[in-house]
């Protein structure tokens, strides 16, 4: 009689909510062994509940991404087939307002620690000859914004380091793909209008307050967290995915007037000039 494959196991970064939680329960809905990081133990629980209210299972594991013993640790105790680098943070601040410290911190969750998981997670996948790397980017990862300087330099390195990646391991059967959605249902506003409160009485009030109405006013037009879910697991289980996919209408939309826009110099001059006066900025 033939033995039956083993379950592949995919662990997820990030996964106590949001798109995370969103993502490591859609993949344990189709059939593998998921696991998901958390920064405590109370985060485990969470997660633990909402798996069980699914109907799944999932197994949770204590990780700061930016710890890399720890992020050793697990990718050596899992051994994942399949790894999802969720795990993230926002920074919207004029650039000239982050201290390095703050912008090493913030490369080191986006950028650094991604990688780093990939590079350990690499030699147990190329062993099996196969494995998926699945790098969740964003549409600022190649489009820029004014005051989200940070959040945008740690998405576009992140994105050109997986595209290198993806070409120097394909060999190996591990493929790398960026998952880049736009707007999704998350915490996203609620951070914003922090930011927005951050900055009352400074020269960027006007800006910061006219984001948070943009954000609020938008909202009904972003992708529910579940279709991006979706979208990962695709990427994670697909036989042959694509090297990166866009979620969602209005990124789609927003990286196609930005490539008219580049393609054209003059426009560069005159979408700076709406952009600063729609967002008032001094």
């Amino acid at each position: 009689m033939a033995r039956k494959a083993p379950r592949k196991t995919a662990l997820v970064t990030g996964a106590n909510s949001g798109l995370g939680l969103a993502a490591v329960l859609q993949l344990a809905r189709t059939g593998l062994h998921a696991v998901g990081t958390v920064r405590s133990a109370e985060k485990a629980e969470k997660v633990h509940a909402a798996a069980e209210e699914a109907g799944v299972d999932v197994e949770t594991r204590l990780l700061d991404v930016t710890d890399a013993a720890g992020c050793k640790d697990v990718i050596g105790d899992v051994r994942p087939d399949i790894l999802v680098n969720n795990a993230g943070s926002t920074c919207y601040a004029p650039v000239a307002d982050v201290m390095e410290e703050e912008a090493r911190h913030h490369l080191e969750t986006s950028l650094f620690a991604p990688i780093r998981l990939a590079r350990l997670a690499l030699p147990h996948m190329q062993d099996r000859g196969w494995g998926r790397i699945v790098q969740v980017s964003s549409v600022a990862g190649k489009v820029t914004y004014p005051l989200m300087g940070w959040y945008q330099a740690g998405k576009h390195a992140m994105e050109a380091v997986s595209d290198a990646l993806r070409l120097e391991v394909a060999g190996s059967g591990v493929q790398v793909v960026v998952v880049a959605p736009g707007g999704f249902r998350s915490g996203i506003s609620e951070d914003m209008a922090d930011v927005a409160h951050r900055y009352r009485g400074s020269k960027y009030a006007t800006a910061f307050r006219r984001l948070d109405l943009g954000f609020t006013l938008v909202q009904p037009f972003w992708t529910d967290t579940d279709e991006v879910a979706d979208v990962i697991a695709f990427a994670a289980t697909a036989e042959n995915p694509k090297g990166r996919y866009v979620v969602g209408r209005d990124a789609h939309v927003t990286l196609l007037v930005s490539r008219i826009v580049e393609n054209f110099g003059a426009a560069v001059e005159a979408r700076d000039k709406v952009v600063r006066r729609l967002i008032g900025l001094p």
